[in-house]
């Protein structure tokens, strides 16, 4: 049974999210936040799964109680919901931990299957979505290191030629299928080598790889 907070500061919205998950056998709403201070009130409460959180919001917003969850270290994941899929805020979300990201008016099995893939470690951002949410705030991006040396970076220095090789393309927005046709690999090998880049580099999912790979500069933003 996956366990879902919803932090959303529309009632009418709460109550719609309410009703599509409580509808599945697999779901069930541990709570409800209004804002960003009861959603990390809540998730030290009741340690749901994965919370669906809202990005503006009165008080504390769901950027930074995005942050303070993912900081204090609970085993929680945030799916932000965003009223459009490429929102100022969005790239924001994603750099203080969230594993993705929706809009809301996504068709509910999105939504569903989105909820699913975050709380089984996955990311829910398509990787053609996150080159272009990357690309377009870019400017977000903290400055070049200037002549530190690539290996250098402690997330980086640990990975293997080919395992930075492939932490460039998933950067690049590449598919795992992408991966192993393009570098002539079984999909398998792909699939071992991106768990071992997760691992080493700390990353909680691919989205977390993709924004390394940036701020490592292995990806230029264009």
């Amino acid at each position: 049974m996956t366990t879902v907070l919803i932090a959303d500061d529309q009632a009418m919205q709460r109550f719609g999210f309410r009703m599509l998950l409580e509808s599945q056998d697999d779901m069930t709403v541990v709570g409800e936040a209004g804002n960003g201070t009861e959603a990390v009130g809540l998730v030290a409460r009741h340690h749901p799964d994965v919370v669906l959180m809202d990005i503006r919001m009165p008080g504390l917003d769901g950027i930074e109680a995005t942050r303070r969850i993912i900081r204090s270290g609970a085993r929680t994941r945030v799916l932000i919901v965003t009223t459009f899929d490429l929102d100022e805020y969005a790239y924001d979300g994603l750099r203080a931990g969230a594993s993705g990201f929706l809009v809301k008016d996504a068709l509910p099995e999105e939504l569903l299957s989105g909820i699913r893939a975050v709380a089984s470690g996955d990311a829910v951002v398509a990787p053609s979505l996150t080159r272009r949410l990357l690309d377009a705030y870019a400017h977000h991006l903290p400055a070049a290191p200037g002549d530190l040396p690539l290996a250098a970076d402690p997330r980086i220095a640990s990975l293997t030629e080919r395992e930075r090789e492939i932490l460039t393309v998933i950067g690049q927005g590449w598919t795992n299928t992408e991966i192993a046709g393009r570098l002539h690999l079984a999909e398998s090998t792909v699939k071992t080598h991106v768990t071992r880049i997760l691992a080493k580099t700390g990353s909680r999912d691919r989205i977390q790889a993709v924004i390394l790979a940036y701020d490592t500069r292995l990806v230029n933003p264009r």
